[in-house]
């Protein structure tokens, strides 16, 4: 006969105070602090700098936009990675910036992903090397990217080809997470289309992006990972200036048809896509990346060790 484990489960006579471990471990983490990890990979020129500050609300990277309109647009030519340590009452967020060149700027663009691929194989492989030596580090710097965020150009037709063969490299080996950059050049009729065309697209494709279904989550969870994936891709506009609306100062831009207040989600889903970076999934995608990407990526090199080991013994034999 079963026995249900709560009708059984003793009664505490007095209190014992185990239930204060959720802030022992609190106490910890606050100490150490945090490490996130995020990559931009996009086209040059769709404003990847400017909105990782806006994000962030801080200016972490130098934007590489022009100054002037007849300037050309600079371009980032090789993998840079930017490190800043941010605190936000008491908490320690270590961020750790990856700009990537402009991919699909060149003429000849075969295999331009190779250099964004082989850099996040190496975070992985880097993090495994550390991890399976004897006297490991207690902590282990971990560098493996946690969110990769793919710009897409706010044509208003549908994903270019090499869009779609960047966007399932990447899903292969990261959280990616689709934003359509400087969205207010798109009326809200064409943003929409496009955002439903592009949709149509990756489900065509089959492309799998962050967050991934989970037999973990909750009913909760379940309902805010799916209101997410209603509004992947993100349309969004970045601006690290403040302007005065209605006597409330806000950051936005002022162009000749008006104010477009980045944080007013009329205007744009800059705060949908702030809030779930920072506010709900933040620790989810350093667990994803840990548990899925890094834990993929592992057992093909340990068994690929295994199988080298096994030919070797049967070549001395």
């Amino acid at each position: 006969m079963s026995v249900d484990a709560e009708s059984t489960q003793p009664i505490l006579q007095s209190y014992v105070g185990f239930d204060s471990i959720t802030s022992q471990i609190e106490k910890k983490l606050l100490k150490r602090g945090f490490q996130f990890n995020v990559m931009v990979v996009g086209q040059s020129g769709l404003g990847k700098s400017t909105l990782i500050n806006t994000i962030f609300a801080s200016h972490l990277i130098d934007s590489k936009g022009r100054t002037q309109p007849d300037e050309p647009t600079r371009q980032t030519v090789e993998i840079h990675s930017f490190t800043e340590t941010v605190i936000e009452r008491g908490v320690k967020l270590r961020l750790n910036i990856v700009d990537t060149p402009g991919y699909g700027d060149q003429v000849n663009n075969e295999n331009c992903w190779e250099p964004i691929i082989k850099y996040i194989k190496d975070q992985h492989s880097s993090f495994l090397r550390k991890e399976l030596t004897a006297m490991r580090d207690r902590f282990i710097q971990d560098t493996r990217i946690h969110c990769c965020l793919f710009f897409i150009s706010p044509t208003g037709h549908s994903l270019k080809p090499i869009d779609i063969v960047v966007l399932k490299k990447l899903t292969e080996v990261v959280n990616v997470v689709p934003v359509i950059a400087k969205s207010d050049s798109l009326t809200i009729e064409e943003r929409i289309a496009f955002k439903h065309r592009i949709k149509e697209e990756m489900a065509f494709h089959n492309i799998k992006l962050y967050p991934y279904e989970s037999d973990e989550d909750d009913e909760q969870d379940a309902a805010l990972n799916e209101s997410i994936q209603d509004l992947i891709p993100f349309a969004v506009v970045g601006s690290e200036k403040t302007i005065v609306v209605d006597g409330k100062t806000v950051r936005g831009r002022q162009n000749r048809w008006g104010v477009i207040n980045v944080e007013n989600e009329n205007h744009c889903e800059f705060i949908h896509l702030r809030n779930f970076l920072t506010r709900t999934h933040l620790q989810d995608l350093i667990e994803t990346t840990s548990l899925i990407h890094y834990e993929s990526f592992r057992s093909k090199q340990l068994l690929a060790l295994k199988e080298n080991g096994q030919q070797q013994q049967q070549q001395h034999h």
